[in-house]
């Protein structure tokens, strides 16, 4: 797709964002990247219905330090949209694709940074490779199911228990141009710093030919992850690993529960909470990020 929809932010002084595409199996994965080659790795892991793009004032913050780099999965952003036929779309596909990214670009040791659908794909990553994790950074992605908002439970558990055209409406609707819309600018008090270009190019996206439906999949398989939740559990309790939380605190999906459960496993772990919404990285990337310097900085010279 044309890249000129996308927005070129800039920090000043910072070295300029680099877009790249490359291949991963058979599929065309794009990510942006900025910093230093060899400085510590930053992978930043979007949540739905974004993309890396959901990044876009943040990496040229981080990077005069960090090598920041930013997939967009399969399905998602400029990556390649496989249909259903080719590429099964669950978490686990997902995860395996970044996993195989990770070892094409080089990036052997990392900090992760989660949101939305990145805390699953992080996870399992994390468990996958936990002698690769520098640390983590959680922002509005959950791994209990308290930490869900009870209204979203009600209306997304009919689909995964008995998927069918009726149990699908309202998650069909959750691709509609209204709900993108209202995932940016709910609980978005500083709505002066809100870009309308978030939610039309995410909606752009959702609007492709087959998006639909490999979106509706996805969905249907995010049952798969709260029966991981047991597992990340074990992880977190066993690994203690670095973890800073930075959260919108007016999440109209994720509660603050989510966050009292994160404490919880790693009693150690850093929180920070904004008066913001569930894409937090909207108004409040600039505080977000003066978090994360000090955050990496501290855990950079850990071997």
């Amino acid at each position: 797709m044309a890249l000129s929809l996308l927005p070129r932010s800039s920090h000043a002084g910072s070295p300029p964002t680099r877009q790249h595409t490359v291949k991963i199996g058979n599929l065309d994965i794009f990510y942006r990247e900025a910093g230093p080659k060899d400085g510590p790795v930053v992978l930043l892991l979007h949540g739905f219905p974004s993309s890396s793009h959901m990044f876009r004032s943040l990496i040229p913050r981080l990077a005069d330090k960090y090598r920041v780099i930013a997939p967009d999965y399969p399905g998602f952003g400029e990556s390649a949209v496989p249909p259903l036929t080719s590429f099964p779309y669950t978490f686990e596909a997902l995860t395996d694709i970044v996993d195989e990214f990770t070892k094409a670009v080089g990036a052997s040791r990392y900090f992760l940074y989660m949101q939305d659908y990145g805390g699953p794909v992080g996870l399992r990553l994390a468990v996958k490779h936990p002698g690769r994790v520098r640390g983590l950074i959680i922002q509005n992605a959950v791994a209990n199911v308290e930490g869900w908002n009870p209204d979203v439970v009600k209306s997304i558990a009919p689909f995964w228990q008995n998927r069918n055209a009726e149990s699908e409406v309202p998650v069909r609707a959750l691709l509609s141009a209204e709900t993108t819309k209202f995932q940016y600018t709910h609980g978005a008090t500083l709505s002066e710093r809100l870009q309308p270009e978030a939610w039309v190019y995410d909606q752009a996206k959702l609007d492709r030919p087959r998006v639909a439906d490999i979106q509706t999949e996805i969905l249907f398989n995010y049952k798969d992850n709260v029966a991981n939740y047991p597992t990340w559990q074990a992880y977190l309790q066993a690994k203690q690993p670095p973890l800073l939380i930075v959260w919108g605190r007016n999440d109209p999906f994720f509660t603050l529960k989510g966050v009292e459960y994160f404490k919880a496993q790693v009693p150690a772990a850093e929180v920070h909470l904004y008066d913001a919404g569930h894409f937090a990285l909207e108004t409040h990337a600039g505080e977000i990020a003066a978090r994360m310097m000090g955050f990496l900085a501290r855990h950079s010279k850990s071997k």
